[in-house]
């Protein structure tokens, strides 16, 4: 594997030994590695120095996000080494797998019409807390062509600057909506059945789970009010879905005061969760468990459209939603 070829953007603030980990990991792959810090309290910064990486520290005196600190690294790993054909991206609470880089840019080179391809990401501690072991399943995505990528993936350098990289203001689902936009230029995304990253989710309380989904819920919207309008409608059904739910909960029990007889119309939420239930393979009291915080899930997402809504009638900036 040529290394001078590969790229590796580390973005993070406040990971402590994460990013230790995270360093060490792509240090032994590739040489050409950037870490952009946002505005860290901690010893990140000096760490990263440490290991040999290029340090950024994040301009903070604009409105921070992600996807902002992402175009910084590329930006300027392609300018200090215009030979990088490929980018790997990564969080700094990430460790990468030891055989991803060689299995990733394989793939891409022998698959040109692919811009992005991305593996297995797994939780570190996935059996801490039903919370860990909820991101695990949600990194567990199909294998073969996929819609998008989520925060570490490996992509070339000139799909990134066909399409300028990721937003700026998209404070999350930043990933996504950039894939969509390479897919709306013939790009196509793969998902490999292969190690990628080992995450540290480190979610031990339900505030925290309920701001991630809350969260979610913002960048649907946001998703929508940016590309809902084109053909595919993009996360349009996604950023309504929340919405119709938590509406019709407090529709019905507004209504209740009047006819108390129509709380029994409440059971639509439990059969919900049984019918999701029952679609499961996993018929275990994880699975169930799964699918009742699945239904929970749509309040604090709906909560965060309403932010997005909200936000853009009163034309103020879009803020990050943190959960750790």
């Amino acid at each position: 594997m040529d290394i001078n070829k590969i790229g590796v953007v580390i973005i993070g603030r406040n990971e402590g030994k994460r990013l230790i980990k995270c360093l060490n990991s792509t240090l032994t792959e590739n040489t050409n590695v950037v870490y952009v810090d946002s505005n860290s309290t901690d010893n990140s910064v000096k760490n990263a120095k440490d290991s040999g990486a290029a340090v950024i520290d994040l301009d903070m005196s604009k409105p921070f996000s992600a996807a902002r600190a992402r175009n910084t690294g590329w930006q300027y790993l392609i300018v200090q080494h215009p030979e990088i054909e490929y980018i790997q991206f990564i969080d700094g609470d990430c460790e990468l797998q030891t055989t991803w880089l060689e299995q990733a840019r394989g793939f891409l080179h022998n698959n040109t019409e692919y811009a992005i391809v991305c593996g297995r990401r797994r939780e570190r501690f996935p059996e801490a807390t039903l919370y860990n072991q909820f991101c695990d399943d949600e990194w567990n995505t199909p294998v073969g062509d996929a819609l998008s990528c989520g925060g570490d993936a490996l992509i070339r350098t000139k799909c990134l600057q066909e399409v300028n990289g990721y937003k700026d203001f998209f404070v999350a689902g930043e990933e996504p909506e950039m894939c969509y936009r390479l897919r709306q230029n013939n790009w196509k995304i793969f998902r490999l059945n292969e190690e990628m990253t080992l995450h540290d989710a480190n979610i031990t309380r339900f505030t925290q789970w309920w701001k991630r989904a809350n969260r979610s819920g913002f960048a649907f919207a946001l998703s929508a009010k940016e590309h809902g309008k084109e053909k595919e409608k993009y996360c349009v059904r996604e950023a309504i879905r929340p919405l119709m739910w938590t509406g019709a909960f407090f529709t019905i029990l507004i209504l209740s005061l009047f006819s108390p007889f129509l709380l029994i119309t409440l059971l639509i939420f439990p059969l919900q969760i049984i019918k999701m239930y029952l679609k499961k393979t996993d018929k275990s009291l994880y699975g169930l468990k799964s699918c009742l915080f699945l239904m929970i899930s749509k309040f604090p997402e709906a909560l965060g459209v309403v932010d997005l809504m909200i936000k853009t009638i009163k034309k103020q900036d879009y803020t990050i939603i943190e959960y750790k």
